[in-house]
């Protein structure tokens, strides 16, 4: 048997850590828009903030379907349809300025092409291709294009914003998303490097039996915490700058500093998930989310201080997604790893819906984030905990020759 060629490692890992880069640059930065819109159209920020929260939902619910699609038919296909709602989901909400308009758009369509573009499809696709010794690398290292998109959009639509106004933004932003397609040739263009069988039954018994094991469902419990907290983080964080008296541009910098301290992070992960247990890994991700913000909360609200935190909190941000993606590659293997993964991105996605809907209830009615911040904590540690009982073999070590 011989190794995947290192000329095969890159073009998959560099092609679906673009496309990411892409539909999560794009997804995160629509909390920069809530001020503008509500600005220009009265909607109000409860309103719009159902219409996020809506995106994250959305964002995860396609994951398991894409998933299942991209098992049983290949990457290529999916991914178009997915380039085409997202960018078709930006470039129509500025022309449909109301509460509706905004959940069909931006809370439907866009996170709609934004999930088939991205975790569950992008992983499964690149384990198809590479063998199991790579794995881990390639999901670092096409996390950290996640990471990169959120530092690179973030302050680009805030200049765009500025520029052009939201509705510009907008379709400047749809323009970009269509730099998506040559990079799903790549992607879809090389054959499996291995295929693993189908066990008896297929997806249904595979879906079932994960249902059924304490470990998968531990898995779920703590991603649920972790898409409460970044979506709270990634709608809400410019409102908190507001309140803090501090000018958009602190906020969009917090952002892009989430983004690039991530970028660090993801490529830790995927070095870290190849040398010690994925569910430790998780326990100190998500126990250093709970002291960043309890640090926070007792420092002065400065924008330097702001940045400290973002690149604190960044640098666990969207890095649980690699010792996520590996314990269930562990415990169940790859051939349909896309679906599985992708159900715990729905998990994860669910808790996205209430940290971003209840962020902005929170603001509506008490005029702070005050309440969310402790949850948000008691959420952290909680997700440490529960990965600590997770079912998961001990790490070979090489033997010396």
């Amino acid at each position: 048997m011989t190794a995947t060629p290192v000329f095969r490692f890159w073009p998959v890992a560099l092609a679906a850590a673009a496309i990411l880069m892409i539909t999560n640059g794009i997804r995160t930065s629509f909390g920069l828009f809530i001020a503008p819109i509500d600005a220009a159209t009265g909607i109000g920020v409860a309103d719009i903030s159902l219409a996020l929260a809506f995106t994250q939902l959305i964002w995860g619910a396609v994951q398991p379907v894409a998933g299942a699609f991209t098992d049983r038919h290949g990457a290529t296909r999916v991914l178009a349809i997915g380039c085409f709602l997202l960018v078709g989901g930006v470039a129509l909400a500025p022309l449909l300025p109301t509460t509706l308009g905004l959940i069909f758009t931006i809370g439907i369509l866009a996170p709609l092409g934004a999930g088939i573009g991205s975790f569950s499809v992008l992983l499964g696709a690149a384990a198809h291709q590479l063998p199991a010794s790579r794995q881990g690398m390639a999901s670092g290292f096409i996390n950290a294009g996640s990471s990169f998109g959120q530092f690179l959009f973030a302050p680009l639509a805030q200049a765009l914003i500025t520029l052009l106004g939201w509705m510009g933004a907008m379709w400047s932003l749809a323009l970009i998303g269509l730099a998506m397609l040559p990079m799903i040739r790549v992607l879809g263009g090389g054959a499996p490097h291995q295929t693993q069988p189908s066990p008896p039954g297929g997806l249904r018994r595979a879906v079932a039996e994960a249902m059924a094991d304490r470990s998968y469902l531990l898995i779920h419990a703590s991603f649920f915490t972790c898409g409460f907290h970044i979506a709270f983080l990634v709608t809400h964080l410019p409102g908190e700058v507001n309140l803090c008296g501090l000018p958009a541009t602190v906020a969009s910098w917090s952002l892009a500093i989430i983004g690039l301290s991530n970028i660090f992070g993801s490529l830790a992960a995927g070095w870290w998930v190849g040398r010690y247990r994925s569910k430790y890994v998780l326990f100190w991700m998500y126990g250093s989310r709970a002291a960043a913000i309890l640090i926070y909360l007792a420092l002065p609200r400065t924008d330097l201080n702001f940045y400290l935190f973002a690149a604190a909190i960044g640098f666990s941000w969207l890095a649980t997604v690699p010792p996520t993606a590996r314990l269930v590659a562990k415990l169940f293997g790859t051939r349909y790893l896309a679906t599985l993964f992708g159900l715990t991105l729905l998990t994860h996605q669910i808790g996205g819906f209430f940290g971003a809907w209840l962020g902005g209830l929170a603001l509506t009615r008490g005029g702070d984030y005050a309440w969310m911040w402790y949850a948000d904590t008691a959420l952290a540690l909680a997700a440490a905990l529960f990965n600590l009982p997770i079912r998961e073999a001990r790490m070979e070590r090489p033997v010396p020759a």
